[in-house]
């Protein structure tokens, strides 16, 4: 039986790999979201409450691409 890495010591990158192979650890999924907010760059959008709605679509894609851009 191997000994499960130390998650508070791992990065979010290492911890989202650890997850991804290693699918069914509860443990380590929770970890990775833990690391995730502890960024403090979440941004919440309300659901869709109509098709209208839509129209924002491609602007919330383009924030979350540069966002993403920013985290590399």
């Amino acid at each position: 039986m191997s000994q499960k890495p130390n998650f508070k010591t791992m990065t979010a990158q290492e911890i989202k790999q650890y997850v991804l192979s290693h699918r069914d650890d509860d443990e380590a999924f929770y970890a990775y979201m833990d690391k995730l907010n502890e960024r403090g760059e979440r941004v919440v959008y309300s659901p869709l409450q109509s098709l209208d709605d839509m129209q924002k679509y491609p602007e919330v894609i383009e924030i979350m691409r540069q966002a993403s851009k920013k985290n590399k």
